[in-house]
């Protein structure tokens, strides 16, 4: 029985979609290679987590001395340097005054951490997140998705969250045509959403800075610091889930720096550690100190072995300058791909910030329904040519490009040429 058989018989794959999947034997910088040797370029970065690459020497290396030395031993009793040190690091690279860090393992568990506490500290139990908006898998994180296809039978969720529309300018809630117009008038409805959708006992506002599932979704200009000032007015905290945007993708250590606005806590994961399983939230000290002893716990919270590794992995972003890297990649690549026409299929848009970037793939420029089919049958035919990239948003019709941040040029323009000449 080879791999594949043995994932139908034995492994629960209802994260698996219709693709042929492919049994990976290992991986270095953006390269994957099969168990046959067959080499994929990568431009999906295990969704957006080995910013620094597959294999990147530093962080294996800080990971396996500290493997050496200590696994595990758990967060509450004992203290760690390694835990210590990537803290003091997180304070020092992460927006205005955020400080003081609570470690898990995923994303999804950041996300409800930050939420919790963000109730804790204000005494406040209602929410407000955005239509479109993704922010884990489990029940407290799906309550503040807005969106049915990754909330469908798993209801009833929690009460008390409110939606505001998303700027989601090329499908404007408001069908306006401007971005600024759209962007603005969305930010403005905030005010509608406290107003007329909670009883006026909002503990926290939380958003992706560029929204990932729902399909690489950009905030025009503006768009944050109007939503601050809403905020700030009725004593609202701000939650930034970057854990999809964080570490150097879009341009900047963490999106929500294009935005102009400090969040009050920020939950952050994915490429955090090159692929060790690592997830925080951080807070302003006053913030934070709203946990008490054994409010808070996560077992492998703060792994030692993590926590190396990401000390490692932010050193390396840092000294190899992806941010700038990622930015000036990604410019190059929005608009080649603004220039492409690839048989049958009609990009109707091609956004992003860095390496973060979204094609909307459509049925016509001018109806702009959308065409998860032709989406779907270019992944595909993107597969079979050696060219791993995801699939998403609201209508599945979103080529997601999100390759490690050290792809070179001469792979990019790979990618570019291969989707070209692609017929489906």
């Amino acid at each position: 029985m080879n791999t594949i058989q043995k994932y139908k018989e034995y492994v629960n794959t209802a994260f698996v979609n219709a693709v042929e999947p492919i049994v990976v034997e290992c991986a270095q910088g953006a390269t994957v290679y099969d168990e046959s040797g067959k080499a994929y370029l990568d431009c999906f970065s295990g969704i957006s987590v080995v910013n620094a690459g597959h294999g990147n020497p530093g962080v294996i290396e800080a990971a396996k001395a500290q493997m050496e030395k200590l696994i595990h031993c758990g967060s509450y009793v004992y203290h760690v340097k390694a835990v210590a040190d990537l803290a003091e690091r997180l304070a020092a690279i992460t927006p205005g005054r955020l400080r003081k860090s609570f470690f898990a393992n995923s994303g999804a568990e950041a996300v409800e951490g930050a939420m919790r506490l963000a109730k804790q500290y204000t005494g406040k139990q209602e929410a407000v997140a955005l239509t479109a908006s993704f922010h884990g898998r489990t029940n407290g994180t799906l309550s503040v998705t807005g969106m049915a296809g990754r909330k469908k039978k798993g209801g009833p969720y929690l009460p008390g969250i409110a939606f505001a529309p998303h700027p989601y300018c090329y499908r404007c809630p408001f069908k306006q045509t401007s971005p600024e117009k759209c962007g603005l008038l969305c930010a403005d409805y905030l005010e509608e959403v406290i107003r007329y959708q909670t009883s006026d006992n909002v503990a926290f506002f939380i958003a992706e800075p560029v929204m990932g599932e729902g399909g690489i979704i950009v905030p025009p200009a503006g768009y944050f610091k109007r939503v601050k000032e809403i905020l700030d007015a009725h004593g609202i905290l701000f939650i930034a889930d970057e854990v999809q945007s964080g570490f150097c993708r879009t341009g900047k250590m963490f999106a929500i720096e294009h935005g102009g606005v400090e969040p009050d806590l920020m939950a952050m994961a994915k490429g955090i550690a090159d692929g060790f399983p690592l997830s925080a939230f951080i807070a302003p000290k006053e913030i934070a100190d709203a946990f008490k002893p054994g409010d808070h716990l996560s077992t492998f919270g703060g792994n030692p072995v993590s926590c190396a590794a990401a000390l490692a992995n932010i050193q390396y972003l840092l000294k190899a300058n992806l941010a700038a890297e990622s930015a000036r990649k990604g410019q190059w690549l929005m608009e080649s791909l603004r220039g492409l026409c690839p048989s049958n299929a009609v990009f109707g848009e091609v956004r992003g910030q860095g390496l973060m970037i979204g094609i909307e793939v459509v049925k016509s420029l001018s109806s702009k329904e959308p065409a998860p089919d032709r989406a779907g049958a270019l992944r595909a035919s993107l597969l079979e040519k050696g060219i791993l990239i995801g699939l998403g948003g609201t209508f599945n019709n979103v080529l997601r490009i999100q390759p490690p941040l050290v792809i070179s040029d001469e792979e990019l323009n790979r990618f570019v040429e291969i989707l070209e000449q692609i017929t489906i």
